[in-house]
């Protein structure tokens, strides 16, 4: 085959030169003509104090190379071949994909290196270690995806969190060194990177050149960026990353493979609104992206807690089906020995105390209202206060019987067959028994020294991948069963576990200022129809903090909506609100679940404007949404992202769900009666909006005329 492949679609070019094993460039499109100039060109100079040869950097950079910082691979074979010496030894390409094979003779492994460029123009990477002998088996210690970047790219931005604050941007120059993160809670965690960005001076959502990397992993992981005075080749730095194995985790016999998980890289020309729409639409093909219109949800949990009373959660159903709720979902506390969160986890039976008649006559009842019926599960949890720990201590993942509690529970051993097999048969008997449509999949706490008892072994990998197993067995059996990951809220928000659910529950907190920049965030990788949003009372349980109820309808409508609320207690002024809401919902849900979303850079930090434009802009629907007071206390224009430049388009503010509290004597004199704009002007120019008060948010709707 030629010595250069060029990848190439959707605006974005992979050129890799196979003679050399090494990435030539990964960013804005070439022409075929100039692919060629990129091979000449891409020598560097020798320097003083280094290598007698120009410095390059192969796709699997190893400190035989000459690079000086993470290698991709790590290993060793009972202490020795500790420095892994790799021959390519041949290579297969398609139009959309390249695989590469590799050799290290001395120590017995093979490598292979599979790239896939997709039809967005997204880069999927993933690396599988064999051994080849013998003897001592090859421990694995990294198994990294690392690609270079330009030494234009200069700024790093990644997240971190907390409990009810996931996905809290952080961002800060690239300087000499690494940006490395490492996830070691056996989840992705509350401060997840989530998504690194690498970027040119001053990136934004509509603005800069970026490269990203996301690891589609829901155990330990590493991501992150180094840049060394050296530079890498005639790059500035790389980005990547993969599984983080803790030793003598990942063993190989003879013969045996490990498989690294998916990297997903992915470059943006105009900011991360770029990137975003690019990962969105991989996501919608990914085989678990649901293929239905998503049904607004009330959830039970805000409303009742663990006091199951069947008459009052038929009543609180019955309310949800009068406002236009489509399903609904009964939350913890429906299992024996389960009066709070201290007990009773693994027992995965009715309480026949709270339930006499089991949970199908309930499920029945919500069928009968037009609604889709779901029960919360903790699988891989159980409280040490359970007729399962008591029965099986040996099915608890834990280095000692002392390790610590974590909100009363420790975690199941998945990796365990039988313990697998018993919470696989008792949820899949429930699906049938009761009438279940979907479940919610939680998980609430932290992995901590994940030992095996049954090897002896860190476990996080093998657990992860038997939730994984889990996952699939149970959509086998039910093909039409929904899950939801949550995990004590967005600690497991990634494109691994969104192949195999299709919904992740994106925080805790439903109080909407804090949801407006969670979901802000989390839709830089993914889209808005898999995060769950819902509308909670007016003084939000997480913060104590009171809002209004359009404020907190408006947030939730930009995801996937429901309720968390107990709405028997509403005003008839409230549930005529709320059916407003579920209307408006359903008129805008196929923009919403299938456009594409946009967010304006131009506004304080105290201020958003975000949206979502069909994919033909035909239409845009935006939030101008305040979350407190700032120093400017005037209405500038304020350009309206994302509409075909051409195209001329009617804007108007929607006030559907109720009046929305200004902070000003009138609105700007275009607001009363709308107005015509092209799309060019809205983006460019833009126009004043209302200056509404903290904690308000005011909808904007754009149709093509």
């Amino acid at each position: 085959m030629s010595e250069l492949v060029h990848l190439t679609s959707a605006g974005v070019s992979v050129v890799v030169d196979t003679d050399r094993a090494r990435l030539l460039h990964w960013g804005a499109e070439l022409a075929d003509a100039d692919v060629e100039a990129l091979r000449a060109s891409s020598t560097g100079s020798v320097t003083f104090s280094s290598f007698d040869a120009p410095r390059i950097f192969p796709l699997l950079a190893v400190e035989a190379d000459g690079w000086s910082g993470a290698p991709a691979l790590a290993w060793h074979r009972g202490g020795l071949h500790s420095a892994p010496l790799l021959r390519s030894v041949g290579w297969e390409s398609t139009p959309s994909t390249l695989r590469g094979r590799f050799e290290d003779a001395a120590a017995g492994a093979t490598v292979v290196l599979d790239l896939t460029l997709d039809a967005e123009g997204v880069l999927t990477a993933q690396v599988s270690v064999m051994s080849t002998v013998d003897g001592d088996p090859l421990d694995l210690l990294a198994a990294r995806v690392l690609l270079p970047i330009p030494a234009h790219a200069t700024e790093v931005l990644d997240h971190t969190g907390r409990w009810t604050g996931e996905r809290h941007p952080q961002r800060g120059p690239l300087r000499h060194g690494a940006h490395l993160r490492q996830v070691r809670r056996g989840r992705g965690g509350h401060d997840a990177p989530y998504l690194t960005v690498v970027g040119t001076d001053g990136f934004g959502f509509r603005r800069g050149e970026v490269w990203t990397a996301h690891v589609a992993w829901s155990g330990d992981l590493e991501v992150g960026v180094e840049r060394l005075p050296e530079g890498a080749g005639v790059h500035g730095a790389v980005l990547g990353g993969g599984e983080l194995l803790m030793p003598g985790e990942i063993r190989l016999g003879a013969g045996e493979t490990y498989i690294s998980p998916l990297v997903y890289l992915a470059y943006g020309e105009s900011g991360l609104d770029a990137v975003s729409a690019r990962l969105h639409r991989t996501a919608r093909a990914l085989p678990g992206h649901p293929s239905t219109p998503r049904p607004l949800v009330l959830n039970t949990w805000e409303a009742v807690y663990f006091d199951h009373d069947p008459a009052k959660i038929r009543a609180l159903a019955e309310a949800g089906a009068s406002v236009g709720v489509e399903r609904f979902v009964l939350d913890d506390g429906w299992f024996t020995g389960r009066p709070d969160d201290r007990s009773g986890l693994g027992d995965w039976f009715i309480d026949r105390e709270k339930w006499p008649d089991g949970l199908r006559p309930l499920a029945d009842h919500v069928h009968g209202l037009g609604m889709g019926f779901g029960l919360w599960f903790e699988p891989e949890m159980v409280n040490p206060v359970s007729e399962l720990a008591r029965q099986h201590p040996d099915w608890i993942l834990q280095a000692s019987a002392y390790s610590a509690t974590w909100r009363h529970q420790k975690v199941l051993d998945l990796t365990n067959p039988d313990a697998a097999a018993f919470v696989l048969e008792r949820i899949s008997a429930l699906v049938t028994e009761v009438g279940i449509d979907f479940i919610k999949w939680d998980h609430n706490r932290d992995l901590h020294a994940a030992v095996s008892p049954r090897t002896g072994r860190a476990s996080v990998h093998a657990q992860t991948a038997a939730f994984y197993a889990m996952l699939d067995a149970l959509r086998d059996r039910h093909p039409s069963l929904e899950i939801e990951s949550c995990a004590s809220g967005g600690a497991r928000v990634d494109l691994g576990v969104l192949r195999r659910t299709q919904r992740v529950w994106a925080s805790d907190s439903n109080d909407p200022v804090e949801r407006q920049r969670i979901q802000r965030w989390t839709g830089t990788l993914v889209p808005p129809e898999v995060v769950g949003s819902h509308v909670g009372p007016a003084i939000a349980e997480t913060t104590h903090r009171a809002a209004s109820l359009p404020f907190r309808m408006t947030t939730a409508l930009f995801g996937h909506a429901g309720i968390e609320w107990d709405i028997t207690l509403c005003t008839d002024e409230e549930r005529a609100a709320l059916s407003r809401w579920t209307a408006l919902y359903r008129e805008l849900r196929p923009l919403l679940h299938g456009g594409v979303t946009v967010r304006s850079d131009e506004v304080d930090d105290e201020t958003l404007l975000h949206g979502v434009v069909a994919p033909d802009g035909s239409r845009g629907v935006f939030a101008w949404v305040r979350l407190g007071t700032s120093v400017d206390g005037f209405t500038p224009r304020t350009r309206i992202p994302g509409l075909i430049a051409g195209e001329r388009y009617r804007l108007r503010v929607r006030e559907d769900l109720g009046r929305v509290s200004r902070h000003q004597v009138a609105d700007p004199g275009w607001v009363e009666s709308g107005i015509e704009a092209s799309g060019a002007f809205l983006e460019r120019v833009g126009v004043p909006l209302p200056l509404l008060a903290p904690g308000a948010a005011l909808l904007v709707d754009a149709v093509r005329v």
